[in-house]
């Protein structure tokens, strides 16, 4: 169809709608008092019934405007049809003002991978700490991730009872990164940014071998990457197996696209092919300057 933008352009103006979309059936479920909480590995890996029904509301409507699309959500969920009022059909239209990356524009749609985390920080959802919980949607093709989305859905959630509540980061490398601030940690501190719940006696030594001037543990990837963004981290570090491609490929696209970078901890790229290991088995190491003094030297582990 002539004039029309870009395959991604579109993937991606759809996925953040979707993302938004996600993100308010996250705030229902909440408000609703009914979590539908079930353990699938133990009790720091929880699905509840936010996580299922934005997968089915994030799958089923990018499947919908794009079939060709291969996408693989976080949750094993049965096939079933997916209710009406899950579909969600928006495009942000000011995506569309942007001007696609001249190496991306004539992807085909078939070309593409999606990598969906519906709700990332679970178990900081279930306990009410708010601010760690995002919905990531990221785009790979040819093994990178190309673009991504991020959805914070309780974001303004401690501004009282009449703030707004939300927001929406998206960022494609070579474009550039939109609907936040970009900031440093000042004075070259080095703040480090780690799990809250998964921490063991490798991530510690991990940890400290970077001598931070400060350690903020928090839940959740796409957190610990607004951590970066926003200059409240200087590094995201976790040494030990246990994050998944969903919980990196969105945020990788958007840390990419304003000059940073993620690795595993020894500065190896991760790939986000279809078939790959859904295990990030080297951990992941991000930043968004000197990454170098962060990377581990693979004998070290």
């Amino acid at each position: 169809m002539s004039g029309s933008p870009p395959v991604v352009l579109r993937l991606v103006a759809s996925a953040y709608c979707v993302a938004e979309k996600a993100g308010a059936i996250v705030r229902n479920v909440l408000h609703s008092g009914e979590l539908g909480i079930v353990e699938k590995t133990g009790a720091n890996d929880l699905q509840t019934l936010a996580d299922r029904l934005a997968q089915q509301s994030i799958c089923a409507s990018l499947s919908k405007r794009f079939p060709k699309v291969t996408i693989i959500g976080e949750e094993d969920l049965a096939s079933e049809e997916v209710k009406e009022d899950l579909i969600e059909n928006g495009q942000a239209e000011e995506i569309f003002q942007k001007t696609c990356p001249a190496e991306l524009s004539d992807l085909k749609e078939e070309e593409l991978v999606v990598w969906v985390d519906p709700l990332d920080g679970t178990k900081e959802y279930t306990e009410g700490l708010l601010d760690n919980v995002t919905v990531l949607i990221g785009i790979a093709h040819r093994g990178k991730a190309i673009a991504g989305v991020i959805n914070q859905p309780f974001y303004n959630y401690q501004m009282g009872a009449d703030a707004v509540l939300g927001r929406t980061i998206w960022g494609m490398p070579g474009l550039g990164a939109f609907g936040f601030e970009l900031k440093e940690v000042p004075g070259g501190r080095r703040v480090v940014t780690t799990t809250r719940s998964h921490s063991n006696k490798l991530v510690t030594s991990c940890v400290d071998a970077m001598e931070p001037h400060e350690v903020v543990r928090v839940g959740g990837a796409g957190n610990k990457i607004i951590q970066l963004i926003e200059g409240r981290a200087s590094a995201y570090v976790f040494a030990s197996p246990g994050c998944k491609k969903w919980d990196t490929c969105a945020p990788e696209a958007i840390l990419h696209a304003v000059g940073g970078k993620l690795t595993d901890v020894h500065g190896n790229p991760y790939r986000y092919d279809a078939d790959v290991k859904h295990m990030n088995s080297a951990g992941v190491l991000a930043t968004l300057r000197n990454h170098e003094y962060y990377a581990i030297p693979k004998m070290s582990l």
